[in-house]
């Protein structure tokens, strides 16, 4: 069996394995449906919720906080990111307020956010913003400090202007560590997003989700689990496609793996 057949068979038969544990665990052990419900009940509910409405406007809500809230990371943290490592100063001066911003609990914070932006959209795409902004600020910053000097000073004897020394040299030597931190951050920027409509939100899967558990329907619950789940890892594979696409000459490449 050669390796891309072990990726695809293994997470498959790990999933059913244990979806096929859980479901006898409930049974055997007689848990109540109202703390665990067995995984075939989930399908259930979760097959009527796909043909409502409500579920995909809500879901479209979530996805555009969070995908909103990524955005806003991602401009922030490579503009921040490229500036503090081009110009020490600048980098001396800040770094003390973002080490500090991302020491403090962004969740203790929400309520804040709220406060501040209101119960519609905007509140949570902050939420999600603050959330994603370090691993995208973090790793440009060492990213972009990390081009090599030689590199560098090849590109100043070719009399390159800033902007193609960025475009030709900077950008694509950080772009697979700036990827990788987009993958934090897009799973980071779901989470808080999902916070925010716990917290004080009237639309989205996180209002959906209180919503069921206020009513007990716990089936329902683990159906919109499930759901935001699905949507969390369609973001994650979408940006482990563009490092494929966007960086197919970097080790971390799937293509330049061992077969």
């Amino acid at each position: 069996m050669n390796r891309k057949t072990l990726r695809i068979a293994l997470p498959i038969a790990s999933v059913t394995l244990f979806l096929v544990g859980w479901s006898l665990y409930v049974r055997t052990a007689q848990v109540s449906a109202f703390v665990l419900p067995p995984p075939e009940a989930i399908v259930a509910a979760l097959s009527t919720m796909l043909f409502d409405p409500d579920l995909w406007s809500h879901t479209l809500v979530t996805v555009i906080e969070a995908l909103s809230g990524f955005g806003i990371a991602v401009g922030l943290g490579l503009t921040l990111g490229f500036t503090m490592a081009r110009v020490p100063p600048v980098e001396w001066a800040l770094k003390p307020f973002v080490v500090l911003l991302q020491l403090i609990p962004k969740i203790a914070l929400a309520p804040l956010f709220i406060l501040w932006f209101g119960f519609g959209l905007e509140s949570k795409i902050v939420i999600a913003a603050a959330l994603a902004f370090f691993p995208i600020f973090s790793n440009a910053l060492q990213a972009f400090k990390s081009v090599d000097p030689g590199d560098r000073d090849v590109f100043v004897m070719l009399q390159a202007n800033p902007l193609q020394r960025f475009v030709l040299l900077d950008f694509p030597n950080a772009l697979p560590v700036i990827l990788t931190g987009a993958e934090v951050a897009v799973v980071l920027a779901m989470i808080g997003a999902i916070v925010g409509e716990f917290i004080g939100g009237n639309q989205g899967l996180g209002y959906l989700a209180v919503a069921h558990l206020q009513n007990l329907a716990v089936a329902e619950l683990f159906g919109v689990i499930v759901v935001l789940t699905l949507v969390g890892l369609v973001f994650y594979t979408v940006i482990g496609q563009l490092r494929a696409l966007l960086t197919p000459w970097h080790v971390s490449s799937d293509r330049n793996r061992a077969p």
